[in-house]
């Protein structure tokens, strides 16, 4: 059994890391207070790393799914907010490049990829259709050469920063109910009746503004449309698939991150005379939180393994998304322990990863949602 990465993933790998642990980890904790700063967002575009899984004639690095996850672990080890970006756009691209014509994917994928417009958004949430799309209010209706949209949109991770939106709305009226008559556009923000709504001021992940999007009468070009009409929930599961890779591989990178600072601060910090580091119970839970971050490693590789293949991989991405978000809650929460009162204070970095990994059970697919998969897909067998 071969367990190494080939030399483009090490080379991308070491490149990201790099580039993590000299820009993003010094600003993580001042971006924060804000939101990342939108020329660190158009480097990683610049790096490749917006398009790491779409091939090269949209400008994407064509390098598969198991660099993607390396990719954003490693970003993700140094700021988990630019991470869910990262993660959300690589999602975007891949979507339009699977789905989309060939004048969509050279449209939206390049300026994705190029640094023209950096930042993809998923919009399929709403107020009262969160695990359930089946609920979805979204409406869109045919009007001679547009598609005119009416609804409201919530949890939209750079839904103020985005420059295109892959967004579902329910195109087959009342006569199909739950997930079939829904289907999927690419939005622009300048489109006529688009607006940005609230901000949302979250517990962790702050630095990555989450947004509402409201659509008026929002006039979307016909040829915008995505994939087949009233057929569109199937991109959002495939897309959604994919994108659990992606969280799971921030809660990794967090948790990682989590880890060696609380191994570099058991080493300098001095009880009763000596380092805490000679604790054993400090030991214990600094190994059984290397031990979680070395399981949730295999679960999340091998996820991407076979997505890269192309073996079905709903199942592989539920398991590991399931288990090391919640791993991850376990991880932080005693690296938070090891530092005691001062990982309380925003002087150390656990305190804002404790914060940050929280959302990691919930976005693209709860923990619960997981598990459904995961089940459904076992008796299916």
């Amino acid at each position: 059994m071969e367990f190494e990465l080939n030399e483009d993933q090490q080379a991308l790998r070491d490149e990201v890391r790099k580039y993590a642990r000299q820009k993003l980890l010094p600003g993580a904790g001042e971006w924060e207070k804000s939101e990342v700063p939108f020329e660190v967002l158009r480097e990683l575009a610049e790096l490749g790393l917006m398009g790491v899984n779409v091939p090269e004639d949209v400008g994407g690095s064509e390098m598969g799914a198991v660099s993607l996850s390396l990719a954003i672990q490693e970003i993700a080890y140094g700021c988990a907010s630019t991470a869910v970006i990262a993660s959300v756009t690589n999602m975007v691209a891949e979507v339009i490049n699977h789905f989309g014509t060939d004048e969509q994917r050279k449209k939206y994928v390049s300026r994705i990829t190029s640094g023209e417009r950096p930042v993809g958004a998923f919009a399929l949430s709403e107020a009262g259709s969160g695990s359930d799309a089946g609920a979805m209010k979204t409406t869109a209706d045919r009007d001679g050469d547009r598609w005119i949209l009416n609804g409201e949109k919530m949890w939209v991770t750079s839904g103020s920063i985005a420059g295109v939106f892959v967004l579902w709305a329910r195109t087959g009226g009342k006569d199909l109910p739950g997930t079939r008559g829904i289907s999927a556009f690419l939005v622009e923000p300048e489109f006529k009746g688009f607006s940005v709504g609230r901000h949302e001021d979250k517990m962790g992940i702050t630095g990555s503004v989450t947004t509402s999007l409201v659509l008026e009468d929002c006039e979307v070009p016909a040829e915008n449309l995505i994939g087949e009409e009233d057929r569109g929930f199937r991109l959002a599961m495939m897309a959604l698939d994919g994108g659990r890779i992606g969280i799971a591989s921030q809660a990794l990178g967090i948790s990682r991150a989590a880890v060696d600072e609380a191994v570099e601060y058991a080493k300098e910090r001095r009880q009763f005379g000596r380092s805490i580091s000679s604790f054993q119970d400090v030991q214990w839970m600094l190994a059984d939180s290397a031990t979680e971050v070395a399981a949730a490693e295999g679960l999340v590789m091998r996820a991407a393994y076979f997505k890269e293949a192309g073996r079905p991989f709903s199942k592989e991405a539920a398991m590991a998304k399931y288990f090391i978000t919640e791993a991850a809650q376990r991880i932080c929460a005693r690296c938070f322990q090891v530092h005691g009162g001062y990982g309380y204070v925003k002087e150390f970095p656990i305190e804002r990863h404790l914060r940050d990994v929280r959302v990691t059970t919930i976005y693209e697919g709860t923990s619960q949602v997981q598990k459904m998969v995961i089940s459904r897909k076992l008796l299916e067998e």
